[in-house]
């Protein structure tokens, strides 16, 4: 499979390890990534808030590049980026006099046929190569699928699971050998880009994930957006009440590259605040020798005294 890469500014500054994993993990699944060339930003998270027409030619600029260089699909991990990518490719395509006005601002050739994708939609269609290719499988390992409120939504914009009830992390966490975990906040947002002007409002909800993923048993939660990431790994310090152990938040692509027996230095493990170091011990660790077949004692069918 070959894909257009646009990573975003995240992926190259504060998100690194989102982009090293992905790479790293996408190349060991046979999937070749063509990074944009000159691609700029989307102009997330506050270009839609104050210019419409900014928010969508921006992003636009991105899509006309790929075009150019012969892309047919590109990926976005980020999910805002994927988002304003997303969501420019359907304003295009539903608003003619914008498509006109964007065009006039690009002053390039358009047609607007690059499709969108983001990391979980990629891995989810890789399961059958992951299963192919797990070479240390996470099993014993409870991970909590959080998608946060912008992955799935607006629905007609993502449009690759269900907005209210998604498996995709899932699927692809079980063909890692890891369970995922039931709990009730995989869908509620984290706060976003409030992290410096609302840091309370921040802290509050995700202190209320953390909460919930720990009473249900995990042992890590697994992310597809650098924003999420930041809020509940970077200020996880000051959700934690004394006593309590932290949560590892690591993205799905350092989850998966893991299991297929990449260095965790090359997923970029080592840069998290909260420390991985369980998490990669557990996967270091030789899967656990199956149970004992149990042997029937004589006398004990059914009817015998």
């Amino acid at each position: 499979m070959k894909l257009g890469y646009y990573p975003g500014c995240s992926l190259h500054a504060t998100g690194r390890e989102y982009g090293e994993s992905t790479v790293a993990t996408l190349r060991a699944l046979e999937v070749e990534l063509r990074e944009i060339d000159d691609w700029s930003c989307c102009g997330a998270t506050s270009a839609h808030a104050t210019n419409h027409l900014l928010s969508v030619a921006l992003p636009a600029r991105n899509l006309a590049l790929a075009e150019a260089q012969g892309l047919d699909e590109v990926l976005a991990p980020c999910a805002a980026c994927f988002s304003r990518l997303a969501t420019a490719r359907h304003e295009i395509a539903a608003d003619a006099a914008l498509a006109q006005r964007v065009a006039s601002v690009l002053d390039r050739p358009f047609t607007n046929h690059v499709a969108v994708r983001n990391v979980v939609d990629v891995l989810r269609a890789s399961i059958p190569a992951l299963k192919a290719k797990v070479m240390k499988p996470l099993a014993g390992m409870k991970v909590a699928c959080y998608y946060g409120c912008l992955l799935l939504r607006p629905t007609e914009i993502a449009g690759f699971d269900d907005p209210e009830a998604p498996t995709s992390m899932e699927d692809v966490v079980r063909a890692t050998g890891a369970t995922p975990v039931g709990w009730n906040m995989r869908l509620e947002c984290c706060g976003a880009a409030l992290s410096l002007a609302r840091t309370s409002s921040v802290v509050r909800l995700g202190r209320a994930i953390v909460e919930d993923a720990r009473r249900a048993g995990a042992d890590a939660i697994a992310v597809a957006c650098p924003m999420c990431h930041s809020n509940l790994d970077f200020r996880q310090s000051a959700m934690t009440r004394r006593g309590e152990a932290e949560m590892p938040v690591v993205y799905l692509t350092e989850l998966v590259g893991l299991a297929l027996g990449i260095d965790p230095a090359e997923l970029g493990l080592g840069r998290h605040f909260v420390s991985t170091s369980s998490l990669v011990a557990r996967a270091a660790a030789p899967p656990p020798a199956p149970a004992p077949a149990k042997v029937p004692q004589q006398g004990a069918a059914k009817g015998v005294a």
